[in-house]
């Protein structure tokens, strides 16, 4: 009879032979959700040369190279994460908490006072298994970088965020709609068929 496979053993299994898991090693990028974002950016037209960017839990920095190549010389990309993050050609990487004053002023201080293009979050929570504790959390953080990109992007810029469908997911989309005139919910092809995992892309601040 054959030994079923641990979650480890399977996870693995299913990460090396992931298609996008092997572009990612061919390519170059640190990580297969390079792709997911390059997917966003093939559907909504995202990322043009010379755009500030500002990337919210950049680690491992898959995200800041896909930016960093695509708003060239001319461009500005900040990425702050807890972790750190190696260094990304084009790319000002800062370590910190987001969520805190601190790491907030880091952020504020590598924009010198201009506003952004683009805002993109792709951060998740330290997971404690408890899925009702780890969504909530997941949405304390989505609305933190909501709140800083009304703040801090130009009227016509965009935001993207890592949304979940279940508890919270209404509100959240139903704030987001507040605050922009135009809110689509995406799924690239490199989000997997059984994550919850979505994609909130929103542009054109509302005044006021």
């Amino acid at each position: 009879m054959k030994r079923p496979k641990t979650s480890r053993a399977w996870w693995l299994d299913r990460h090396v032979h992931d298609p996008f898991v092997k572009l990612a090693q061919k390519e170059g990028y640190r990580s297969r959700a390079a792709y997911k974002l390059i997917g966003l950016d093939e559907r909504d037209h995202l990322l043009k040369p010379g755009m500030t960017v500002v990337d919210l839990g950049a680690a491992p920095g898959g995200w800041c190279q896909v930016t960093a190549k695509k708003v060239g010389d001319k461009g500005r990309v900040i990425g702050i994460d807890l972790l750190p993050v190696e260094p990304v050609p084009g790319a000002v990487l800062l370590q910190g908490d987001f969520t805190t004053d601190e790491g907030l002023a880091l952020v504020e201080e590598a924009l010198n006072g201009k506003k952004a293009d683009l805002v993109l979050s792709d951060m998740a929570p330290n997971l404690s298994g408890v899925k009702d504790s780890d969504q909530a959390k997941h949405y304390e953080l989505a609305e933190l970088a909501l709140d800083f990109a009304v703040q801090w992007l130009k009227p016509e810029g965009a935001f993207v965020v890592k949304v979940f469908h279940g508890p919270g997911f209404e509100d959240f989309v139903r704030k987001a709609r507040q605050a922009f005139r135009q809110v689509n919910i995406r799924k690239p092809d490199a989000s997997r068929d059984e994550s919850r995992e979505n994609f909130l892309v929103a542009r054109g601040l509302k005044s006021g």
